[in-house]
């Protein structure tokens, strides 16, 4: 299980390649606030002097740090300016040069951080990576955090504190990190701030380990012995506690290997009983194990997430397309394939099939038989027809004489009122149409040809073609809707031959009335037998005293008198206007005492004379809204749909295949290049790391 940790830092060393952090590694991250003695933690595990040192903020920049355990013999292979080195450090920004004076070590970290975060006190998130090869020290993997301040000094920004606290969360909030929060023994553990920030994402304390520092400054007569033992705050991954090397001995030079040995002494004298479960060499052997056993729990997800973003970034590699060789071929494999998915869209056999709305063809359907069904059945066949509109167009229709019949003109001028209100929502069904048409263009532009997002200039231009090839159709799919009622009754043979007629499909219906239309006739006909049927119901409540033949012959005694119905009227008024004494002008009606049509109670005859027109429009209009109902869906078809779809593709290559644009519409975006730079090389990084798992034996897991 020794092989673990050196697998993680070769994935490590893969992802900083590309600079991405979407793969959570296991690691450990140093978290404290400042000066409680992190670096002085790191520096005893490495056993060398190479962090920065001083007062105030030192650590600016996150340091991920990497030891390496190495054979002493190994040492020959790494040489530096011809001499045998045993221990030596790498910087990722500086590749391959080898750092074997730690000290050098030291002064790059500092130019380093100056280099990005500046010298003003400021932090940066942009890590330092520093791989260090001893035979002294064990398998580990680091994070160097900045300590945890309060107020800001210098020339810091006034939210530095805010910006400390984001950049430890940004770490420690990976499932996969352990937390060494690291407290100084000399202040109250309950007021610790790293184990307050560990708690905040690991509530539990299953990642959490607490180092406490400084055990040697402690106020005489106090002593850390419950807070080792874990009385005052237990913590489930242990508290271990170190004794660091002070300001004066580092000042006096006082190495790494002489000041673990005066902490062993003190621990064995000042807490005898715990010396074998503290000290800087426990805390490396219990880190080591910690981190082995987090990475051999964490490899199996870890695997399955490489696996996973390595597909994914394979399709979206996929989806930026190669670089452009043929021009002229990609244009037309460009177009061919626009062409047959918005076909295909349409069709209902697309590749991408929306599931959270209809689209394409199964909303043109929708259109048809609900949006435009229910309207139409939604309109009412004698809707802002009133009694008196039908009486005042039948005695229009009758001109200067009294009729004995229901003129056929006043019921062709009424009929074609109604009729003419069908013209709206069929201009309004081709509207929806020409609508999700456009629609189809968006839908194929973002889920089934995504090769043209690479093209701008390519997609504008379609969607110009396309937009154009529509409005061209929509003045003409009208003028065939607007028309075509007009031909209900023009006997039409076959469909094909009607199809090619339907100029305006209103218009048809109004050109020409036809009450020989079978359905019609079966209405009249039934109407005939009420209207008879009535008759004979009248005459039989007659009085005896009236004969049946003057009856039949002169209608009822209200209308034989003429009070009944407008004749009627108009000889009372003669009757009136010439009875008068010394009337110069009996029996001459002046025009203007003609009667206006007024609410009144209606003779039965004009009751009777309504009915019939209202039962008359009533059918015809059902004829020939069911004829417009079948109609209107099959011009939208024929003229703009299917019409659309067959003559798409040689409109698109007969607009755009021409030589002189080729270079202007495959000009590829301008960031085009360089997301498929960055996808091909974390593809390639994905499958590196994915090797390198691979090489792990189950053996090695145990």
């Amino acid at each position: 299980m020794e092989a673990l940790i050196p697998v993680i830092n070769k994935l490590q060393d893969v992802f900083n390649t590309v600079g991405a952090d979407i793969i959570q590694l296991p690691q450990i991250a140093v978290v404290g606030t400042q000066s409680s003695g992190k670096s002085s933690v790191l520096e005893s595990l490495v056993g060398r002097d190479l962090l920065p040192r001083g007062t105030g903020i030192v650590t600016r920049r996150p340091l991920i740090l990497q030891l390496v355990h190495v054979d002493p013999g190994d040492g020959r292979k790494n040489e530096d300016e011809g001499r045998d080195v045993e221990e030596w450090g790498k910087f990722l920004h500086t590749k391959n040069k080898i750092h074997s004076d730690f000290d050098e070590i030291r002064q790059e970290i500092e130019n380093e951080t100056e280099r990005v975060s500046g010298n003003n006190k400021g932090i940066s998130d942009d890590p330092i990576h520093l791989k260090i090869f001893s035979p002294h020290v064990v398998n580990l993997t680091l994070v160097d955090l900045p300590g945890i301040t309060k107020v800001p000094v210098g020339d810091q920004p006034k939210d530095i504190e805010i910006q400390i606290r984001d950049l430890i969360l940004k770490h420690i909030s990976n499932p996969n990190c352990i937390i060494l929060a690291v407290t100084a023994a000399n202040t109250d553990m309950a007021t610790s701030e790293a184990l307050k920030v560990a708690r905040e994402v690991d509530p539990d304390g299953r990642r959490t380990l607490a180092v406490v520092t400084k055990l040697d400054l402690m106020d005489a007569g106090t002593d850390a012995m419950d807070v080792l033992m874990g009385r005052v705050i237990p913590v489930k991954l242990g508290i271990i506690g170190v004794v660091n090397r002070s300001q004066l001995d580092i000042n006096n030079k006082k190495s790494v290997a002489d000041a673990i040995r005066d902490e062993y002494a003190f621990l064995q004298k000042k807490y005898p009983s715990l010396a074998n479960r503290n000290g800087t060499k426990y805390l490396a052997r219990t880190l080591n194990r910690l981190l082995m056993h987090h990475i051999r729990d964490c490899l199996p997800e870890l695997k399955t997430r490489i696996n996973v973003l390595a597909a994914q970034y394979q399709s979206l590699l996929s989806s930026y397309g190669e670089p452009v060789e043929d021009q002229s071929a990609t244009l037309l494999q460009l177009i061919t394939k626009f062409a047959t998915e918005y076909c295909n869209t349409i069709e209902g056999t697309a590749k991408y099939i929306e599931t959270a709305e209809l689209c394409g063809g199964a909303r043109i359907c929708y259109i048809f038989h609900e949006t435009f069904g229910r309207t139409l059945e939604s309109v009412d066949p004698l809707g802002g027809l009133s009694t008196i509109d039908i009486l005042t167009a039948i005695r229009n229709a009758t001109g200067p004489r009294p009729s004995l019949f229901v003129p056929e003109v006043s019921f062709e001028l009424l009929v074609k009122k109604q009729v003419k209100r069908l013209e709206e929502p069929s201009l309004r069904c081709v509207e929806l149409v020409h609508e999700e048409m456009q629609r189809i263009i968006q839908h194929c532009s973002n889920y089934s040809t995504q090769e043209l997002q690479r093209f701008p200039k390519l997609h504008e231009a379609i969607v110009e073609v396309v937009t154009s090839l529509l409005r061209k159709r929509l003045p003409i799919t009208n003028e065939m809707v607007r028309t075509a009622a007009c031909m209900t009754g023009c006997r039409v043979e076959d469909e094909l031959f009607f199809l090619l007629q339907v100029h305006n499909l209103v218009a048809i219906e109004l050109a020409y009335i036809n009450t020989k239309h079978p359905d019609f006739a079966d209405a009249c006909g039934v109407m005939n037998n009420n209207i008879e049927e009535q008759r004979r119901n009248r005459m039989r409540e007659l009085p005896a005293a009236v004969p049946r033949e003057k009856v039949g012959a002169t209608g009822p005694q209200g209308e034989q008198d003429g009070t009944g119905n407008w004749r009627g009227m108009l000889k009372k008024g003669e009757e009136a206007a010439g009875s008068g004494p010394g009337s110069p002008l009996k029996g001459v009606v002046n025009l203007l005492d003609v009667p206006v049509p007024v609410a009144r109670k209606l003779s039965s005859r004009e009751q009777r004379d309504c009915e019939v027109i209202e039962r008359l429009i009533k059918s015809y209009f059902l004829i020939v809204r069911k004829n417009i109902q079948d109609s209107v869906p099959k011009a939208v078809m024929h003229f703009l749909v299917n019409h659309v779809k067959d003559s798409l593709q040689s409109e698109l290559v007969g607009q755009l295949y021409k030589s002189g644009l080729l270079n202007d519409l495959l000009t590829e975006s301008e960031d085009m290049a360089q997301r498929r730079k960055e996808a091909a090389d974390m593809l390639q990084a994905l499958q590196r790391a994915s090797q390198v798992i691979a090489e792990i034996r189950e053996t090695h897991l145990w």
